[in-house]
C-alpha cells in the first residue's frame, strides 16, 4: 500500500510590493510666509493634490531628491532645513524622516539657513555644469554633509567625478 504525502503548501508571496512599484512619498505644505516645503530636485513620478496648501509627491526606488523645509513666525525664520534622500527599494532598510513616507537613505541633512545656503549653492553649481543633481554620486552628498558638519569647505563636484560615478554605477548594475 502506498502512502500519500500531504499536499505541499506554496507560501504566500511577500506583502511588500515589487521593487519596480515601490514608492517613497514626500508631503509638501505651503502656507505663504509661514510654512514652505518644496522639492529642490528629483524626478517626481506621482503628484497628488490633497488641498490648496498640501500635496504629496512620489518617487520611484533609487531616486535622489532634495526636500527643503522652512518655517517662520512673526519674529522671523524659526526653522530651515534641507534633506537629500535616496528612495529605498522594497528590500532595503531606511531612516524615517519627517514628511517622508516610509523614509529613505539620508545622504545629507542640514539645519540652519547658512548651512542650507551652502547646499543650495552646491546644487546650483552642479546644475551650472549641466548635470542633474538627482544623478550626482550619493557619496558626494555624504561628503558635503560631513564637510558642513565639520565646518570645512566641501570639494566641488566636477564633470570628471561625475563620469567616474556613471562608470561605477554601470559596473554595479
Amino acid at each position: 500500500m502506498s502512502k500519500l504525502s500531504a499536499p505541499r503548501r506554496i507560501p504566500d508571496p511577500p506583502a511588500v510590493p515589487p521593487p519596480s512599484r515601490c514608492r517613497t512619498y514626500a508631503e509638501l505644505h505651503w502656507i505663504e510666509g509661514e510654512i514652505e516645503h518644496w522639492i529642490r530636485f528629483g524626478a517626481e513620478v506621482e503628484n497628488v493634490i490633497v488641498s490648496r496648501r498640501t500635496r504629496i509627491v512620489g518617487f520611484d526606488a533609487g531616486t535622489l531628491f532634495a526636500l527643503v523645509r522652512w518655517s517662520s513666525n512673526d519674529y522671523g525664520t524659526t526653522a530651515s532645513r534641507i534633506d537629500i534622500v535616496r528612495a529605498p527599494t522594497a528590500d532595503e532598510g531606511y531612516t524615517t524622516l519627517p514628511f517622508v513616507r516610509p523614509g529613505g537613505d539620508s545622504l545629507l541633512s542640514v539645519r540652519g539657513w547658512p548651512k542650507v545656503q551652502i547646499v543650495l549653492r552646491a546644487i546650483d553649481a552642479i546644475e551650472a555644469l549641466s548635470i542633474d543633481p538627482g544623478e550626482v554620486a550619493p557619496d558626494y552628498w555624504r561628503h558635503l554633509h560631513n564637510r558642513i558638519a565639520a565646518g570645512q569647505s566641501p570639494r566641488d563636484y566636477s564633470r570628471a567625478r561625475h563620469s567616474v560615478w556613471l562608470l561605477r554605477r554601470r559596473l554595479l548594475s
